[in-house]
């Protein structure tokens, strides 16, 4: 099974001052439309080539729109890179608007 973290858990960590690189797998036209605040847009199909971008020293939340590719994100860093600090938003930026920042656009 591959870690996540629901929109609450990672809003009240960041309350706590937790810190965490927040790493947004979506196309830049789906990041332009609407973003968690210090997140950082790396798409997907790049991925492979910008790994070096990817934090080792905290942890590391990877968004996309429902969790999807996302997912996919985390379980190919994990398996081809061996990160563990890895962590799959639950339900993505869509859940993030509905459950923590309705300001942040719905699509």
């Amino acid at each position: 099974m591959l870690p996540d973290l629901t929109p609450t858990d990672l809003h009240a960590r960041q309350q706590r001052g937790e810190t965490f690189q927040l790493i947004d797998v979506r196309e830049p036209m789906e990041y332009d439309y609407c973003r968690i605040e210090g997140s950082h847009l790396i798409p997907l199909g790049e991925l492979p080539r910008r790994t070096e971008e990817i934090a080792t020293d905290r942890p590391v939340v990877l968004i996309c729109h429902h969790g999807v590719r996302s997912m996919q994100a985390l379980a190919f860093l994990q398996h081809r890179h061996g990160l563990t600090n890895l962590l799959n938003l639950k339900g993505g930026i869509d859940a993030w608007s509905r459950e923590v920042d309705p300001e942040v656009a719905v699509y």
